[in-house]
């Protein structure tokens, strides 16, 4: 069995590989580990192996990992589906929200992070294939969403760009016109976006298809299970 430290180190070969095939810069793009189910030890075995980020899906097992200082060192991003019933135990806790799929949640997490006096940074979560299975913004939305947020006249959230799970694909390449897709939004608000010196993302890709993703555009993928190993689900979280 591979170690964590090898399973990045793999990772970041595809990486290089998938985006100088793709002319690109490989340092452009970030590794976020997808540390669902994985314990504390694992997620500060994959910050010494140098990942760029750790995305949690789960509020309670983020807390829990939080108080064993699981994260420290890296920076700790929320990318599952987050309820707004659950909005105050992550704002101001996570350096960014990436799965924020409608204007309601939006709005309790700005409320919150109003009363903590900071400003959330946030990713706009987009239903790239209108699945039914799937909350998120639609693609068609994604523009005006956008221009809605950015015209209230105080802030205290930070839309830094879009993400998107696409459907579960068999066969390699069957994710690619979504990536495309998600890439052409990207582009078309990313000049209503650059309004400071902050960094923007376009997180999409996973374990099974983030070389796709890479060729498409991406600038952050999520990996799990290439990184930590197959879930154990029946495992307490």
């Amino acid at each position: 069995m591979t170690s964590i430290a090898e399973n990045i180190a793999a990772i970041r070969d595809r990486m290089t590989a998938a985006a100088r095939a793709a002319g690109r810069n490989p340092q452009e793009i970030l590794l976020c580990g997808a540390s669902k189910m994985n314990d504390a030890q694992a997620c500060r075995d994959a910050v010494a192996a140098g990942i760029d980020c750790l995305g949690e899906n789960r509020v309670q097992e983020m807390t829990r990992k939080l108080e064993q200082h699981a994260y420290d060192g890296v920076s700790l991003h929320f990318i599952g589906v987050l309820q707004k019933n659950k909005v105050r135990q992550v704002v101001g806790r996570v350096d960014l929200i990436q799965s924020v799929d409608s204007l309601p949640l939006l709005d309790e997490i700005e409320k919150h992070a109003a009363a903590l006096g900071i400003v959330q940074k946030v990713l706009l979560e987009v239903n790239v294939a209108g699945e039914s299975s799937k909350s998120g913004f639609a693609p068609e939305a994604v523009k005006q969403t956008v221009e809605t947020i950015l015209a209230r006249p105080q802030r205290s959230i930070s839309v830094r760009g879009l993400m998107s799970i696409p459907p579960a694909a068999a066969q390699k390449g069957a994710n690619l016109p979504y990536f495309t897709k998600m890439h052409d939004l990207f582009v078309d608000i990313k000049p209503l976006l650059m309004d400071n010196k902050e960094e923007l993302y376009l997180s999409m890709g996973m374990s099974g298809d983030f070389e796709d993703a890479i060729a498409a555009g991406s600038t952050m993928i999520r990996v799990g299970t290439a990184i930590f190993g197959a879930r154990s689900y029946g495992a307490p979280s």
